[in-house]
């Protein structure tokens, strides 16, 4: 476990962030400047109401993880590269982390997202599992900094992998059984 470092940003009372180390160098500057309001030893009772498995998956991501309202300028554009999603994590409705996207897979001719391909178990890689879900069943949480999706842990681990157990590209019954499990699951 590890020791947090809880923030507040001077400029912006309602906003938190969580860094690994007191001197918050990690937290966005554009934000700031940041106040130091205490440190969470890994034996303290965690006390916030955001889980510590958010903060961790935050802080491991981007070096830190913000909790409350941003002010940051609107995008300029709707779109993300693909190597932007890759490595992000997958919330349950619980907020507690499922997998982490490991690709996107988009159809050939009309170049839309269909499914991604998650990750979930295992360790630094060995021993973890595909599963590939339809992109639809994702949303983005600008909270969490992740994508959430109202499916469960069971049901990820009961879809199969587009690409089979040895890897080779699917076929039309693949397919086709991919999208008739993804059709029959409650919403």
């Amino acid at each position: 476990m590890r020791t947090y470092c809880l923030f507040q940003a001077v400029n912006s009372p309602d906003l938190r962030a969580f860094a690994e180390e007191p001197a918050g160098s990690s937290l966005p500057p554009d934000l700031g400047p940041w106040t130091l309001v205490r440190e969470i030893r890994p034996n303290e009772q965690w006390a916030i109401p955001v889980s510590r498995a958010v903060v961790a998956a935050g802080i491991i991501e981007n070096g830190f993880y913000l909790w409350g309202p941003v002010e940051r300028p609107a995008a300029s554009h709707l779109i993300i590269e693909s190597d932007r999603v890759e490595g992000t994590a997958v919330f349950d409705r619980k907020y507690d982390q499922i997998g982490t996207i490991k690709r996107l897979l988009i159809e050939k001719v009309s170049g839309r997202v269909v499914f991604v391909d998650v990750t979930f178990g295992g360790f630094l890689g060995i021993g973890s599992r595909h599963v590939t879900i339809p992109w639809e069943k994702l949303t983005y949480d600008k909270e969490l900094e992740g994508y959430c999706t109202d499916l469960t842990e069971a049901q990820v681990r009961g879809a199969a992998n587009l690409y089979g157990d040895k890897g080779a590209l699917p076929d039309q019954t693949r397919q086709q059984e991919m999208s008739d499990y993804w059709s029959n699951v409650p919403k």
